[in-house]
């Protein structure tokens, strides 16, 4: 029981190393796209952008990157369940 949560506990600090290279990655590809289809009609630069991520952060895309803990703790718990009750 000890070496579960032991890997339990790796395998979460993996996620979570994993979730934020991710989210900055995506929050900065983001931005680079806002800034290149920024248009002087637009208005201001860091306005337009500022909205623009603003809208991500309420975006399905951003929430999907929390997969990044479900899946992994899913598919363990499969795991544990197949080995021991099949």
């Amino acid at each position: 029981m000890f070496a579960l949560l032991r890997l339990l506990l790796l395998i979460f600090i993996v996620m979570t190393v994993v979730y934020i290279a991710l989210s900055r990655w995506s929050r900065r590809v983001r931005r680079r796209r806002l800034t290149e289809d920024w248009t002087p009609q637009d208005g201001d630069l860091e306005t337009y952008v500022a909205r623009g991520l603003e809208a991500y952060d309420h975006s399905l895309r951003r929430k999907l990157i929390l997969g990044v803990y479900i899946l992994p703790l899913c598919l363990i718990g499969v795991i544990v369940y197949l080995t021991n009750f099949q």
